[in-house]
């Protein structure tokens, strides 16, 4: 076994001691998922602690502990169609393919560095068929497309409206709602013949920048 494999092993249990993990699906595609692939060269050593690690482009990578939490809320069938607005590093949407197999998934991402960086990482730990996009996510990918799951990893002012209709009923969409610099909620919403949302605890994000996010000067 060889240093990082310990490590991930090591987080892996840490993360089932404290709760966070308790699906068995889940846990193997955190073993199998290899973190040090989706952080700077620099921060390899760290890739397995549980802490948020700057990425390119002025975002950051998220603690173990919250891609649990994201993944659990998310509720992941097999062959489900996925899209993530923000992938940032690359590692959920690396997670989501575990779980579902042949499903469809879609990664956006509006800041050009963090993009090149993602596409990198998800290329090099040998995810080819995730398809990925630079451009503003909080618009959506247009009415006519539809998701079982959307999952939002930027915190955003309300849930933006088109996301909202491109999820499919009874699916379920993941995002961290408040302001920049204060509260913010990590809010599941489940779409059936209403909207039922669901406050999963108090977060701290980076903002959701686009037409139905945050104007950052």
């Amino acid at each position: 076994m060889n240093y990082f494999e310990e490590k991930r092993r090591e987080m892996v249990e840490k993360l089932k001691q404290s709760g966070y993990l308790k699906d068995r699906r889940i846990e193997r595609a955190m073993l199998k998922v290899k973190r040090e692939l989706f952080v700077l060269p620099e921060y390899k050593e760290d890739a397995y602690l549980d802490t948020p690690l700057p990425i390119p482009g002025n975002a950051t990578i998220s603690a173990p502990h919250m891609h649990c939490i994201y993944l659990h809320a998310l509720e992941l069938k097999e062959n489900d169609k996925v899209l993530e607005v923000g992938f940032g590093s690359g590692i959920l949407l690396a997670y989501i393919k575990e779980i579902i197999g042949k499903g469809e998934i879609v990664g956006i991402e509006i800041n050009p560095e963090t993009f090149k960086f993602g596409k990198k990482n998800l290329r090099k730990a040998g995810y080819k068929d995730i398809k990925l996009i630079l451009g503003d996510g909080s618009k959506g990918l247009g009415k006519n497309i539809k998701f079982d799951k959307i999952l939002v990893s930027a915190a955003c002012p309300e849930i933006p409206k088109p996301l909202l209709e491109q999820l499919k009923p009874k699916g379920i969409l993941i995002a961290p709602v408040g302001s920049i610099s204060g509260r913010q909620e990590l809010i599941k919403i489940k779409k059936n013949k209403g909207i039922k949302k669901e406050n999963l605890g108090s977060v701290i994000f980076l903002p959701l920048v686009g037409k139905y996010g945050f104007r950052i000067e």
